[in-house]
């Protein structure tokens, strides 16, 4: 599946800031799910210096700083992407001892996925997750489809344009939430019964019915051995496939935010817009109009 994605954000100053260093995670990863064709990246008014990083979960991200003030940022990116994995079942799990719940990992795979379990999680979210883990017999990959389609079809699910994730614990309770939100009460209950999982920040070609526009949407990624890092998207029910692209995954969602920074302004507000034009099918143009057969390095 070939994606074509232009994604502007516009962020708006109430009097001239000063910008502190930003992270820009806008440029989808590499891997044998999905490959980048083309890329562009662009500040409408350039920073004082841009330069790209690798960050310790392998995000190719940009960071750039200012030395100026100024009362707008604009951001715009324009990519093609095909995805690879038409399966997201193609896999078996190697490790005996992760075939069932609580899951075990290999030692050397254990200390790897370190940053990606949780030691506090909420008591009612061990419980409600131990609920599913007994229902699917405590089978590891029946878990992850059974929670998926749970949230999916028990959750009411809202669109909500900014603020931090709900808690697991309060998506739990309140049995509502946006993308990011259930996607955190994913994680939190895969770790509870000892799978590592990670947020995932991207874009899908799938609408949930309670969003009328593209935007950014946010799923899972748990990891069994054999299988690797596979996405579950719990507000649309759906085991990852090539309908989805992503830009940045992390043990900490913050560390998969698409756009990281601060400001300095006493008393200053901000606003953010942003508008999504996205394509997908088995044939796109490139972003020059030319067949995408050839990849675009990245700018």
């Amino acid at each position: 599946m070939f994606f074509r994605i232009q994604h502007q954000l516009t962020y708006q100053y109430e009097r001239p800031v000063f910008l502190e260093p930003m992270t820009l995670r806008l440029t989808p990863r590499q891997d044998c799910s999905q490959r980048l064709l083309a890329h562009s990246l662009r500040l409408v008014e350039p920073a004082a210096g841009l330069t790209r990083v690798l960050e310790p979960d392998g995000t190719d991200a940009a960071v750039a700083w200012f030395q100026q003030e100024r009362d707008r940022l604009v951001i715009e990116v324009d990519m093609l992407v095909e995805t690879l994995r038409s399966n997201p079942f193609d896999w078996i799990v190697t490790h005996p001892e992760a075939q069932h719940l609580p899951v075990t990992y290999p030692s050397a795979e254990a200390r790897s996925l370190a940053g990606c379990h949780g030691d506090h999680i909420d008591p009612g979210v061990v419980a409600w997750a131990g609920g599913l883990a007994h229902r699917v017999n405590g089978s590891a990959t029946a878990f992850l489809s059974a929670m998926a389609d749970e949230i999916h079809h028990g959750f009411h699910h809202i669109g909500r344009l900014d603020g931090e994730p709900t808690t697991a614990a309060e998506t739990l309770a309140t049995r509502t939430g946006a993308c990011r939100d259930t996607a955190m009460l994913f994680v939190a209950a895969c770790r509870s019964q000892g799978l590592a999982a990670r947020f995932v920040s991207g874009y899908s070609m799938h609408h949930p019915p309670e969003v009328s526009e593209h935007e950014l949407h946010a799923w899972a990624e748990a990891y069994l051995p054999g299988g690797g890092w596979r996405g579950f998207d719990p507000s649309l029910g759906l085991a990852v496939a090539d309908g989805h692209v992503v830009l940045a995954a992390a043990p900490d969602h913050h560390l998969a935010a698409p756009v990281s920074g601060r400001y300095r302004g006493t008393g200053v507000g901000s606003s953010l817009s942003y508008r999504i034009q996205l394509k997908a099918g088995p044939e796109l143009e490139g972003l020059d109009g030319t067949s995408p057969s050839q990849p675009t390095m990245p700018s």
